[in-house]
C-alpha cells in the first residue's frame, strides 16, 4: 500500500487528530485535559520542597578570603546566583554560637579522621593536624551543611517567611572557635491584596456552530476515509490529482558528509491541494509518469518538519504514478463502520456536538485569559524573578521537546541562541505566573479545596496519559514533589472554571 510522507504538504485530513477519541466520563480524552497556561506554574515554596538544601554561599568576609566557601562564587564579576526581584527579595540571619560551630567542626573532623586514607598512615591512625590540612575545604562544607539548613529554618519560620527562590548567602563568618554569622538573602511571594476581585468581569461570547464549519469538518472527515486508486489513463497531472513519487534532495546549506539525506519512494504529493507548498505543484502540474524533473522547493521558516524549515531544496523528482482520491458515500453504513452511530443523523449530530464542545472549550480558554489579564491589571504586584525564569524553563523545555518530536536533532538543538530564545519567552512566562499566583489569592478567599477523589482521579487520568502503572507514578511524584504541583494545579483548575462560570453572557 502507498503510504504519504509529509514532503509538500503540511498536514493531511488523515493525519488530524481522530475526530472524537476515547473519553473518560466526563469528556476529557486520554490526551489529556484542555488547561489554561497558568496551571503548570510550578509555584511550590522551597520551605515545603527544598527544606534541607543548603544555602547557596555568596560573599564571605571573615578574614583568610582563601579560606571563604567558593559554592556559585564567581570571581569575574562576582555574580552570585540568579537575578532577584528587588521588591520580592527578603533576608534572614542566620547565627550559631562558637560552641555550636566547634561542636559541628569536631563531629565533622572525627569523621574525617576515621575514614581518611592518607599514603603513609593507616586507616583512622591519621593526625588530626594532617586531616584538618589536607581535608579543609571539604571540611568546611560538611560543617556548613551541618548547621545551615537547620537555623534557616528557624529564621524563616521565626519571620514568618516563605521562600520561593534558593536562598543565596553573604557575609558568612564560619571559622572554629568563632560563632556564625551570616545573611540569607531570598525571594518571597508578596502580598496580594484582591479586593473586590468580584467586580472584575469580560463577557461570555456567544457560541454557534455555522453550517460552513460543519460542512467542512464532515468533508475532512470523508477525506479521512478516501482510498487510492490508479489512474490508467495516458493524461499529465492535473489539479485535484494525487502524483506518486520517487525524490532525492540536497538543502543549499549542507556541508559535505553531515546532512541528513532528504529521499523517499512511493510518496503522494496534491497536485493544487490546500496543504501542498505551491513549488510542488508547479513542477508537477503537467507531468506524466516515469518523467524526471527538476524542483527547487524554499521552505517557510515555521514549516512543521524542523530540518526543513527555513531551508532551500533542490530536488530530483521522478513521477511514478497519477492516483485519485475516491471519497465514500455518506450514508447509514458509512456512519456504522465509523462507531457506534446507528444512522447518518447520528453521526452527523455527533460531529456537531463534537464542533460546538470545541468552539466553547476554546472560548472558555479566550475569556479565562481574558478575565486573568483584567485581573493582573487592577490588582497589580511584583512578582519573584524565580518563579519567572522557572516558567521560561518549563516553557523552553516544551518546546524543545516538541522540536524534537518534529525531528530536529540534538546537534541543531545545540546551535539555538537560548539567550534570545529565553528573552523572547520571558514576557509570556510573567503574565503565566502573575495569572497562577492570583488564583492561587482567589481560591484561598474562597475556600476552594482539593478532594481526594479529585486528586485519586487526575492522578490516575495522569497515569493513562503516560502508561505508566498508578503506584509506580504516585511513587515517582511523591520523590520529585510532582504529587503536591498536581494538586496546586487542580486547585487552579477549579478556581478558574469557578470564575469563569460567573461570568456574564456578552
Amino acid at each position: 500500500m502507498v503510504q504519504q510522507r509529509r514532503l509538500g504538504a503540511s498536514m493531511s485530513a488523515a493525519e488530524r487528530m481522530r475526530l472524537w477519541p476515547s473519553q473518560h466520563g466526563d469528556g476529557r480524552t486520554l490526551e489529556g485535559t484542555h488547561l489554561s497556561s497558568t496551571e503548570t506554574i510550578e509555584t511550590a515554596p522551597l520551605a515545603e520542597t527544598d527544606a534541607a538544601a543548603t544555602p547557596a554561599t555568596s560573599h564571605d568576609t571573615h578574614s583568610g578570603h582563601e579560606d571563604h566557601l567558593h559554592e556559585g562564587h564567581d570571581h569575574a564579576g562576582h555574580s552570585h546566583g540568579p537575578v532577584l526581584n528587588p521588591e520580592c527579595v527578603r533576608e534572614v540571619r542566620i547565627e550559631a554560637t562558637t560552641e555550636e560551630v566547634d561542636a559541628a567542626f569536631a563531629r565533622v573532623l572525627k569523621e574525617y579522621k576515621k575514614y581518611a586514607k592518607i599514603p603513609g598512615f593507616r586507616a583512622g591512625k591519621v593526625p588530626e593536624t594532617v586531616v584538618k590540612r589536607r581535608f579543609a575545604e571539604q571540611i568546611r562544607k560538611d560543617v556548613v551543611e551541618r548547621l545551615l539548613p537547620e537555623r534557616f529554618q528557624v529564621a524563616i519560620q521565626s519571620a514568618g517567611l516563605l521562600p520561593v527562590s534558593q536562598p543565596q548567602l553573604t557575609q558568612l563568618t564560619l571559622e572554629e572557635g568563632k560563632p556564625l554569622e551570616g545573611t540569607a538573602v531570598f525571594e518571597v511571594v508578596p502580598p496580594i491584596v484582591i479586593d473586590g476581585y468580584q467586580e472584575v468581569t469580560v463577557p461570555k461570547p456567544e457560541i454557534a456552530v455555522t453550517e460552513e464549519e460543519f460542512q467542512r469538518e464532515l468533508k475532512q472527515l470523508l477525506e479521512s476515509r478516501a482510498t487510492v486508486e490508479t489512474v490508467e489513463e495516458d493524461r499529465p497531472l492535473v489539479d485535484g490529482d494525487w502524483a506518486q513519487i520517487s525524490f532525492s534532495g540536497v538543502a543549499s546549506d549542507h556541508e559535505a558528509g553531515d546532512a541528513e539525506p532528504i529521499s523517499g519512494d512511493n510518496s503522494l504529493i496534491e497536485i493544487g491541494g490546500e496543504q501542498t507548498l505551491p513549488a510542488f505543484t508547479e513542477a508537477l502540474r503537467g507531468a506524466k509518469p516515469g518523467q524526471e524533473i527538476q524542483a527547487e522547493v524554499i521552505y517557510p521558516a515555521d514549516y512543521q518538519e524542523a530540518r526543513l524549515a527555513g531551508k532551500t531544496v533542490a530536488y530530483t523528482i521522478e513521477v511514478q504514478a497519477i492516483k485519485k482520491r475516491i471519497l465514500p458515500e455518506l450514508t447509514d453504513a458509512f456512519a456504522q463502520e465509523l462507531g457506534d452511530y446507528e444512522n447518518q443523523a447520528a453521526l452527523e449530530t455527533r460531529i456537531r456536538e463534537y464542533l460546538q464542545s470545541t468552539k466553547e472549550r476554546d472560548a472558555e480558554q479566550q475569556t479565562r485569559e481574558a478575565l486573568f489579564a483584567r485581573l493582573a491589571e487592577r490588582f497589580a504586584f511584583p512578582v519573584p524573578e524565580t518563579l519567572v525564569q522557572q516558567q521560561v524553563d518549563a516553557r523552553l523545555d516544551r518546546g524543545l521537546r516538541a522540536l524534537a518530536s518534529q525531528g530536529m536533532s540534538a546537534e541543531m538543538m545545540r546551535k539555538l541562541d537560548f539567550t534570545r530564545l529565553r528573552g523572547a519567552q520571558r514576557e509570556t512566562a510573567l503574565q503565566e505566573v502573575r495569572s497562577a499566583l492570583l488564583l492561587d489569592r482567589i481560591a484561598e478567599a474562597e475556600g476552594i479545596e482539593v478532594s481526594d477523589e479529585e486528586f485519586e482521579r487526575e492522578l490516575q487520568i495522569a497515569a493513562l496519559q503516560s502508561r505508566e502503572p498508578l503506584e509506580s507514578l504516585r511513587a515517582r511524584l511523591t520523590q520529585d514533589g510532582g504529587l503536591a504541583r498536581i494538586r496546586e494545579q487542580i486547585k487552579r483548575e477549579k478556581t478558574a472554571s469557578a470564575l469563569y462560570q460567573r461570568m456574564p453572557a456578552a
